[in-house]
């Protein structure tokens, strides 16, 4: 668990009539990672080509993500195809299916399009009855009631033969047209429109016609029924549109199994092609080589051998060996689930090369224990865990959050963490209501601490972060060691700012440190001491300049030694004594931020009571409501980002370069992306 899983390498040669099934036992296996084609061609140059595929990888990946999107569409994502669907897979006409889903998206798009037209309409007519509402209608006098109505209103005559074209020209527009009545070949009209259109609706009245005329007797009782009118506008509008709602529910529900399932086949045959898509081919035989977990390596030997005949030339070879083809080893990391939200964090940052240490493992209790530290209170732990949870049962079988999922569970343990180092501190929800197991954080904050435990004071508190960094900034060191060990980085492991000479000087500072403040900071050790501790490892470093000179100098335009070279090493050499001596000692330092957003969690939470006890009443319990409220969200947040950026900046950049590539082997469950 500490390090990544030991991986081999397989190269293998099968017949070419085997392919097909040699394609479905790796796929079935789903534990290889492939090497790419071109890093093969190196090693096998003119002796062999690219397999054809019979079908176009792009065509059926294209065609698979657009049913995909289809399914999306209607709140379904498809599952990983199954063992059925590789055993099954059958050929699929990619032109058909095509046409199919053309004409499918095609019928639903125009529903769509007509429900965005008919909403739209719904808006403008509910804007003008809201507005008719506001300043009231006015029709007998034809002026609304105030000058600051955005709605207008007219009365007109068109020619009945005018009135479709006059409904189809206000489709979409913020304006009603509501039929008053008919004479001989003349329809009389009132129109209701929004006063930020007239514009444009002047021009459809233009060319439908549209005649304005005054008000005659027998309309001056259509006050009444401008409202009902418009109610069932809107009625018939909607009705509308859920019949076309229902309409495109049906065509989904009608193509949703077809669709499925040609996913499912497209799913099987895209695998296929990527995998194939890895193999050369020679005159009679299949060439594929790539990265395999060195404990499944038995298993796959025996299914190639199996589905061949034992007609095949398997060689394994393992990592960093001088047969292996690409020296980049993909990693796989192997920690139990309930590190995944830790790991999560990991490869944000970077994926470990392989062969060195994974940090999982060390960052759970360090990201836990820093966050405890600056976030500790019983009772807001609990409001964490609780939110937390609800997270995780939210999105527990949704792969497409998977990220929110993982989120949720390292929320739930930070929840935790605060609960623990609330009962070590005795706060519950700012309050001291149990005694500490450890010390009175609060107490010593506020000057009421009873000084009957080792950390009576606020520079007690910052020690103990002092002393955590030390110990984060000597476990990252004494990982790279190991790192460079196992690297065989011998000549670096000694002369780097993070080796041994740079570790030296590490230790030598702390002691110095801890030395003059034993002393009161009026005594420094003995200069023998000194020179041990600092001088000596100080003055080896310089070899360092030197050794990567006559090492890189061949070749090299700069490779030739002379006076500015003597300089460039000792300018070398004091550049990099600064960046040790400074950058450990404002790394250290940089842990002190625990100690201080601690102290700021608990004065956050000493004002809030402040501001509650100058109050009674329901006013006061609102503001320790709000006041638990922000310092969870704020002084949350907060805490867990710091916590992330002394892991990544004052943890990793000791010993994690990041630059590893993730193991990511074609299986059924690969990511469809």
């Amino acid at each position: 668990m500490m390090f990544t899983t030991r991986m081999v390498q397989l190269f293998a040669v099968v017949p070419g009539k085997d392919c097909e099934r040699v394609t479905e036992a790796l796929l079935r296996e789903g534990v290889m990672q492939f090497i790419n084609v071109s890093e093969l061609e190196r090693e096998q140059p003119g002796k062999v080509s690219n397999l054809k595929p019979e079908v176009s990888l792009a065509d059926i990946s294209d065609l698979r993500k657009r049913l995909e999107g289809f399914l999306h569409a209607g709140g379904i994502i498809p599952s990983a195809p199954s063992e059925a669907d590789l055993k099954n897979r059958v050929r699929v006409d990619v032109e058909l299916e095509k046409g199919r889903l053309d004409r499918v998206t095609q019928e639903r798009e125009s529903i769509r399009e007509r429900q965005r037209t008919i909403q739209q309409e719904i808006l403008n007519i509910e804007d003008i009855k809201r507005q008719i509402e506001l300043y009231g209608k006015g029709l007998s006098g034809v002026t609304l009631a105030s000058k600051y109505s955005l709605v207008s209103m007219e009365v007109g005559k068109l020619l009945v033969s005018n009135v479709g074209q006059l409904e189809e020209g206000l489709k979409g527009l913020p304006a009603l047209s509501i039929a008053l009545g008919q004479k001989n070949d003349v329809s009389y009209h009132l129109l209701i429109s929004v006063k930020r259109g007239n514009e444009q609706i002047d021009k459809i009245l233009a060319k439908s016609g549209w005649t304005r005329v005054e008000w005659p007797n027998e309309l001056q009782a259509v006050d009444a029924d401008v409202s009902k009118e418009i109610s069932t506008k809107l009625a018939e509008l909607s009705n509308e549109q859920k019949k076309l709602e229902t309409k495109a529910n049906d065509i989904f529900r009608r193509e949703e199994d077809h669709v499925r399932q040609t996913w499912a086949k497209l799913r099987v045959i895209e695998l296929f092609c990527r995998i194939q898509s890895h193999f050369k081919s020679s005159s009679r035989t299949i060439i594929f080589t790539g990265w395999v977990p060195s404990s499944k390596r038995k298993r796959l030997t025996e299914e190639i051998s199996r589905v061949c005949g034992d007609h095949c030339y398997l060689e394994w070879n393992e990592a960093g060996g001088k047969d292996t083809i690409a020296d980049e080893v993909p990693v796989q990391f192997r920690n139990p689930q309930i590190l995944a939200p830790f790991q999560m964090l990991v490869s944000n940052f970077g994926i470990p090369e392989y062969g060195t240490i994974d940090p999982t493992p060390f960052v759970m209790p360090i990201y836990l224990s820093m966050f405890g530290l600056m976030f500790a209170d019983v009772g807001q732990g609990l409001i964490l865990t609780i939110l937390g949870t609800a997270g995780a049962f939210l999105f527990r079988r949704n792969q497409e959050r998977k990220g929110w999922y993982q989120l949720s569970w390292l929320i739930i343990w930070c929840g935790l963490s605060s609960v623990l180092f609330g009962v070590l501190f005795g706060s519950f929800f700012g309050v001291g209501l149990f005694k500490p197991l450890w010390f009175d954080f609060h107490g010593i904050i506020s000057g009421h601490s009873s000084r009957s435990s080792v950390i009576n004071d606020v520079s007690d508190i910052l020690s103990i972060a002092i002393y955590f960094g030390v110990f984060v900034i000597s476990l990252g060191l004494l990982f790279n060691w190991i790192n460079m060990i196992r690297t065989g980085k011998w000549m670096e492991l000694l002369i780097d700012k993070g080796g041994v000479l740079g570790g030296w000087i590490y230790a030598g500072g702390i002691y110095i440190a801890y030395f003059m403040i034993a002393h009161g900071y009026k005594e420094v050790p003995p200069w023998t001491t000194l020179f041990l501790l600092a001088g000596m490892p100080a003055l080896c470093l310089f070899i360092k300049e030197p050794y990567h000179f006559f090492k890189h100098r061949e070749g090299s335009p700069a490779g030739k030694f002379g006076v500015f070279t003597i300089f460039n090493f000792f300018m070398g050499w004091i550049v990099e004594l600064l960046e040790i001596f400074g950058g450990y000692l404002s790394n250290t330092l940089s842990f002190m931020r625990v100690a201080g957003l601690g102290i700021a969690h608990v004065c956050l939470m000493m004002s809030f009571f402040t501001l509650a006890d100058m109050t009674s009443g329901v006013a006061s319990v609102l503001i320790l409501v709000i006041g638990n409220i922000l310092v969870i969200s704020l002084e949350g947040l907060s805490a867990g980002i710091q916590a992330l950026r002394l892991n990544y900046y004052e943890f990793f950049t000791k010993f994690f370069h990041g630059t590893g590539k993730l193991y990511t082997p074609i299986s059924l469950d690969s990511s469809s992306k």
